[in-house]
């Protein structure tokens, strides 16, 4: 399922003029193993093949063979090494992503915290820069990590995921794939070593991966993705020759639009009140 969204963002350049803005598409995932950083590096592939520059500005496989091998053939942006106290730690190379200046980037796991000292906390606002930069960008991540409904995954699976990323994020990509697993079939490929290691399976099945956990993960992805469609009024437009864009066809004006209903959230100036804003934002 995708959600694709054509619009024209622009920005001045340096120069004075205006600069396109990169394409953002996100492939969303109810857990990890579901195939999105697969998928993301097939279409990368794709894209080569069509004849485009494509990079990968950052992969993390998690030692899983199959997405290793999928990741070849495509040139990697060597990542920087920073340490951290007594321990050195890979983080994406922003400087050298930018100053490479491909077409296209893929950029893994967009959720993930940069240590402490580079230029971005979050990695979704180094993909920000880079987007701004006018390079398009492949990037992933999971429902659970949505600030939006970190408490309602919390409640589903009794897991709180720590690193969480605005729903402005998805909202504002350009085109949004759901990589959709059962869960049965997600649990098959947990069972046969495909999304952890032989050692970490059982637990993995304990916990996080109980079947009615993932069932409800599946929903909360499917509705997410369904809601952000519902949200949106479509608009076709093209980009004639001379540089100018010209609607193409519209959405009729008379065509049902989304249930904008007002909420009125009290809530007390304290912690807990957190949950309830977060609940009466979604």
């Amino acid at each position: 399922m995708a959600i694709e969204r054509p619009q024209a963002l622009t920005e001045p350049s340096a120069a004075g003029g205006e600069r396109q803005r990169g394409r953002y598409k996100v492939f969303l995932g109810m857990a990890a193993g579901v195939g999105k950083t697969y998928r993301m590096l097939q279409e990368g592939h794709a894209e080569a093949d069509a004849g485009r520059d494509v990079v990968i500005g950052y992969l993390e496989p998690h030692k899983r063979e199959e997405t290793s091998a999928q990741a070849r053939g495509l040139e990697v942006v060597r990542r920087r090494r920073v340490a951290i106290r007594e321990v050195e730690v890979e983080e994406m190379d922003l400087p050298a992503v930018l100053s490479r200046r491909p077409e296209l980037v893929l950029i893994d796991e967009l959720a993930h915290t940069n240590a402490a000292g580079l230029e971005h906390e979050k990695r979704y606002e180094d993909i920000a820069e880079v987007l701004a930069a006018g390079i398009d960008v492949f990037s992933t991540v999971n429902v659970q990590h949505l600030e939006s409904l970190n408490d309602q995954v919390a409640e589903l699976t009794g897991v709180r995921v720590r690193e969480t990323v605005p729903d402005s994020v998805i909202g504002t990509a350009d085109e949004v794939v759901l990589i959709d697993l059962t869960p049965e079939a997600l649990i098959a490929r947990l069972r046969e070593g495909k999304v952890y290691p032989g050692e970490n399976i059982q637990a993995a099945l304990d916990n996080f991966f109980k079947i009615e956990n993932l069932a409800a993960l599946r929903e909360v992805s499917l509705r997410q993705v369904a809601e952000d469609v519902e949200s949106k009024r479509l608009v076709y437009t093209e980009v004639e020759a001379v540089g100018t864009r010209r609607e193409e066809d519209k959405v009729a004006a008379d065509a049902p639009k989304a249930v904008g209903e007002r909420l009125l959230a009290l809530v007390r100036p304290q912690p807990s009140s957190q949950r309830l804003v977060r609940r009466a934002w979604r």
